[in-house]
């Protein structure tokens, strides 16, 4: 069996983590403009979640970072929820249940943090993740919450923690 391992991230991953998000997009051709490619703190995940309530985690395996995910009050919106963000996994890793372990750690810091609810943005073509996401009990809404800057995600969920 593969030895993976989830860790918080440290500063020395930025360009890692940077590199992986923005393979993912190319790979599935996710729209730029208007999603979490453009955030203007891709380049310093460290930093963005070296803050109150916020936490990035990587996956690695064999001290390559595979896949990454985290949690952070949502953008704009009430105090009691949080955000599951930037949840990308190389190809390779999909389909193992690294997903369900990463989201299983970044749900539980959520909780940790005195979250009541946790929301996510996501695209439409993005089926085995809104799989993963109905699994472990989101719901999908009508409309966005907060304000996130991603206008080119018209998928919205919330999951009560």
């Amino acid at each position: 069996m593969e030895k993976y391992h989830i860790r918080k991230i440290k500063k020395e991953d930025n360009t890692a983590v940077a590199q992986l998000i923005r393979s993912v997009f190319d790979e599935m051709n996710i729209p730029k403009v208007g999603t979490a490619y453009e955030d203007p703190y891709l380049d310093l995940m460290f930093e963005e979640y070296n803050k109150p309530k916020s936490v990035y985690f990587v996956l690695e395996k064999d001290g390559k970072i595979i896949g990454s995910a985290g949690v952070a009050p949502l953008e704009n919106g009430v105090e009691t929820i949080c955000e599951l963000q930037k949840m990308y996994f190389l190809p390779e890793t999909r389909g193992l249940g690294l997903g369900s372990e990463m989201m299983a750690k970044c749900l539980e810091s959520a909780k940790g943090f005195g979250f009541e609810k946790c929301y996510l943005e996501t695209m439409p073509f993005m089926l085995d993740a809104q799989k993963l996401y109905k699994k472990v009990g989101f719901e999908y809404l009508e409309s966005p919450m907060g304000n996130t800057g991603h206008s080119s995600c018209p998928i919205w969920m919330l999951k009560k923690l």
